[in-house]
Formats: C-alpha cells, structure tokens, sequence
C-alpha cells in the first residue's frame, strides 16, 4: 500500500510494477490524501501531539531517541485507544 509521495509514483516504482505482477506482488495506491487510511499517519499524530515531550526537541538526537523509544515500546507504554 503506497500513498502518493513523489518517490512512489516516480519512473522508478512504474518501471517495476510488470516485474512484481509476475511475482504475485500488487501494489495499491491510497487516494491523494487519506491520512486516516494510512496507518503510520495516525501514529505519527499520537507522537508528534500526545507521546512526544517538549524536551525531545531540544536536538536532533533527542528526538531520534525519543521517536526510537516510542516505537519500542508501541504497544505497551504507548497506545492508541479510539474508545
């Protein structure tokens, strides 16, 4: 599943597509913006608005640390809850 970034829609990615059919791969393109149907979107909001501290900006390898952090332990420290 791809959205429509520049590097997903580029030459490079169509030159392929014959390649991976033949290979039983099929890519499927989201519409032009449809955050909601990309899953990543939604956990980049919860940790750029909810899980990510001020401080983890205070330099680049703060918030790659934190952003890392987040991510190990999505599910048990950090979840996402709709209810």
């Amino acid at each position: 599943m791809l959205d429509q970034s520049s590097i997903h829609t580029s030459d490079a990615i169509y030159d392929k597509l014959e390649d991976w059919r033949q290979q039983h791969i099929e890519l499927f393109w989201l519409p032009s913006y449809s955050p909601q149907l990309n899953l990543i979107e939604i956990v980049w909001r919860f940790m750029k608005y909810e899980w990510i501290e001020l401080s983890a900006y205070s330099s680049w390898q703060s918030l790659v640390d934190y952003v890392e952090k987040v991510l190990r332990e999505f599910g048990d420290n950090y979840v996402i809850d709709f209810a």
